[in-house]
């Protein structure tokens, strides 16, 4: 009985005290922070340089994370959230979790000259001292020009999970591929080690072309700030290559957090902007999460009171749609299995990957205050 009670209890304690107000939503959102990135990138000529700066972006994705050790709350079922910074960034998202199990965050952003859209799940492995996190989707980027880019994210991992400072390492091989002109950008986050020389957090990389010839060099660190280089000459032999470049140029540079921002869970300007309310989303946007944000207030038991009441919600309503489906089964009538509302599973023409996309009626919606497809989810 007491260790069921001390089991209850942890159980609490995990769900909110090691949280930060926002859904994983919203955590997903600040991948486009750096998105001016993508802004420049879209105005080049050279495909190499192109997938030089689009390497950039994919770095600053992994900025926050080097002092955010917060977990973020697991969307609900059908939740979503929105963001449109068109007038003052120039670009625009929406993410929905469109599975809960495995969970599965489909997202769609949109640019002046460019699409950027992903579907991020993920596998976890707990090894005593340390959490490691595995993406297992795909991130997709096209232009205006028609290149095409995609990439799969690094390995995540989460130190001290027992006992100490909990800290972040970002490590593992990032491939960044253009079928539409063959191009191709391989990255290296180097794990951290207390033997290395090298400047920690360390990311390093190359673009080559459709004849495998190296045309630029990445070089820089996840949580500060990447360089890149055009090859002008290449010595040494083909095993080991020796590449002369061109003068270095900074194409991405973190903009650190403010002074006091360890009052508020580490949070860069745009995190802090991320639940601020907003008239007119969706009835399923996280910014309505009650949960959260009784958190965000600093009422932690009702925050938790709140979590619990919202999950005991959702496992009623995945049982009874479970009940119908079997039901329905019995009668030779097989129903169908839950449909996301915003996005729908096919298949990417550009690379054939099978994954769930932006049915474009979302803002539509939006423009006529029309919700009536919305799951009851809080």
């Amino acid at each position: 009985m007491y260790a069921r009670y001390l089991h209850n209890e942890l159980i609490l304690y995990f769900q909110v005290n090691f949280s930060e107000p926002l859904s994983m939503l919203q955590r997903l959102t600040e991948d486009y922070e750096y998105a001016h990135i993508l802004d420049a990138a879209a105005e080049l000529s050279d495909p190499a340089e192109q997938l030089a700066f689009v390497a950039a972006f994919t770095v600053s994705s992994y900025s926050t994370t080097s002092n955010r050790t917060g977990k973020p709350f697991n969307p609900l079922l059908g939740e979503t959230y929105e963001c449109d910074r068109t007038d003052d960034l120039g670009w625009r998202a929406i993410s929905e979790q469109v599975s809960h199990h495995p969970p599965m965050v489909a997202q769609h952003c949109e640019g002046k000259r460019w699409k950027c859209f992903q579907e991020f799940t993920m596998a976890s492995k707990f090894r005593g001292k340390y959490l490691q996190v595995v993406p297992l989707g795909s991130a997709h980027l096209t232009f205006d020009n028609g290149n095409h880019y995609s990439w799969r994210k690094v390995t995540t991992t989460v130190h001290n999970i027992i006992v100490g400072k909990l800290w972040v390492d970002q490590h593992g091989e990032m491939d960044i591929t253009c079928p539409t002109n063959g191009h191709k950008c391989h990255l290296s986050y180097i794990p951290y080690s207390y033997f290395n020389r090298e400047a920690q957090r360390k990311v390093k990389g190359f673009v080559s072309n459709d004849k495998g010839e190296v045309r630029w060099i990445v070089n820089g660190t996840w949580d500060s700030k990447i360089e890149i280089a055009p090859v002008i000459n290449v010595e040494g032999s083909t095993e080991n290559p020796i590449y002369k470049t061109g003068p270095f140029r900074v194409v991405w540079q973190r903009v650190m957090p403010p002074p006091d921002s360890e009052k508020f869970y580490n949070f860069t300007v745009l995190a802090c902007q991320l639940n601020e309310k907003e008239d007119g989303v969706a009835p399923t946007d996280s910014r309505n999460r009650p949960d959260q944000r009784l958190m965000e207030e600093g009422l932690w038991d009702e925050a938790n009171t709140a979590k619990i009441q919202l999950e005991e919600k959702q496992r009623a309503v995945r049982k009874q749609r479970e009940a119908e489906a079997e039901e329905a089964a019995l009668r030779g009538r097989p129903l169908d299995s839950y449909s996301s509302t915003w996005f729908k599973k096919g298949k990417e023409p550009v690379t054939g990957n099978v994954l769930h996309i932006f049915q474009n009626e979302y803002w539509t919606c939006k423009e006529k205050g029309d919700w009536s497809r919305c799951p009851n989810i809080f």
